[in-house]
């Protein structure tokens, strides 16, 4: 087996951002699938898999057949001919080469389906400020449409101004899982901040509920989605307590619940349909990034001990879920935390992170179509 092995630099300490708070556990953490598409480039950078403010004290031994390492991350471009599955792991050592952690995982790569079908299929795409951004869903539609292999719709009721053509979705700046399932705005301006929850109307009784099929009826003019991408969990959970493990989960356990409440109803609704829930991106890489945001109110390492344990928490609520229609998406791992970050932006990528974002939801939805039939439409 070859071992693409990669040793960091032992300097460039970060200062704890939380006087109180100590490095215990490093937790190093793989989601148990990675998706790989040939030509587009798959990365894991090293900071985002493993507890720690001084990623580089350490070094990172990634033992795989494919790809290479660099100083901060492992990469890997595959060609057609790789289509396959392979195992991959990851050694963590300390400086004096103790084995410290070890994480595998399997590379999925695959070039969709072998017979696309001749009807697009849908796509919904559900999210906070990130998705509002567009970005990333204007990835998903280039690298959807460069292929050009399988037709493809965005369903939507939003679509900024920032929202490439025929791309749609539902993402709106400062939503939560309780706001898709609860929000109701009786006096809404006609703008994306004054707004009820999509998925919210008013029943026979005029109180406000969470109907999924109205939605589908209604907003998407009958049709399903094929495929619902869910990206939350920042406005979630930022406010929780760091370094309080406890105090975490308790805020996670709730939030898990507005989560159940959106998925069954998703599932009732379109029970077709393959839910693919995205594990919480990483935060920018520089603590003035959270200067600049924040004033001192939140920092780097509070919100990163939050994230990484929050990873954790939704692989093990997918997992416990045990349905084969609702999936990880590993969005967490190929995020550049420096370069794919401005200077002065804590948890808003820019361009080239957004396009990492995009790039691995692609992935995930070229592994998952293959055999996929579009979903009939509402009645």
């Amino acid at each position: 087996m070859i071992r693409s092995v990669c040793t960091l630099l032992l300097f460039c300490l970060v200062v704890p951002a939380w006087g109180q708070q100590t490095e215990t556990d490093l937790q190093l953490t793989l989601p148990p699938e990675i998706y790989v598409v040939p030509g587009v480039p798959t990365n894991i950078y090293f900071d985002n898999i493993v507890l720690t403010q001084s990623p580089d004290k350490y070094r990172f031994d990634v033992v795989c057949d494919f790809g290479q390492s660099e100083q901060h991350h492992w990469t890997w471009t595959p060609t057609a001919g790789d289509v396959g599955v392979y195992p991959i792991r990851v050694d963590l050592y300390s400086a004096d080469d103790t084995l410290l952690d070890s994480a595998a995982s399997v590379l999925r790569v695959t070039a969709g389906a072998a017979s696309p079908s001749t009807e697009p299929i849908r796509i919904l795409i559900i999210g906070d400020s990130l998705t509002h951004a567009s970005a990333y869903p204007n990835e998903i539609a280039r690298l959807m449409t460069e292929d050009a292999k399988q037709p493809w719709k965005m369903l939507g009721t939003h679509k900024p101004a920032s929202a490439a053509a025929d791309v749609a979705h539902e993402g709106y700046g400062g939503w939560t899982w309780w706001n898709f399932v609860n929000k109701y705005e009786p006096n809404p301006d006609g703008t994306h901040r004054k707004r009820s929850s999509p998925f919210v109307f008013l029943n026979d009784e005029s109180k406000p509920v969470l109907d999924m099929p109205r939605y589908f009826k209604e907003q998407c003019d009958g049709q399903l989605p094929d495929y619902v991408v869910i990206k939350l969990g920042i406005n979630d959970l930022f406010s929780a307590p760091a370094g309080d493990v406890a105090g975490i989960d308790a805020k996670i356990d709730t939030v898990f619940g507005y989560a159940d409440q959106l998925v069954a109803a998703i599932r009732a609704a379109a029970p077709n349909a393959t839910i693919g829930i995205c594990l919480t991106t990483p935060p920018n890489a520089r603590q003035e990034a959270f200067e600049a945001n924040y004033k001192g109110r939140y920092s780097r390492w509070g919100w990163k001990q939050i994230q990484h344990q929050l990873v954790q928490r939704q692989m093990q609520y997918i997992a416990d879920k045990s349905d084969p229609q609702i999936l990880i998406v590993p969005t967490q791992l190929n995020l550049d935390p420096v370069d794919g970050y401005p200077d002065n932006n804590s948890v808003h990528p820019n361009k080239s992170g957004y396009q990492q974002i995009g790039s691995s939801i692609y992935a995930w939805l070229q592994h998952q179509l293959a055999g996929k039939s579009p979903a009939p439409a509402a009645k």
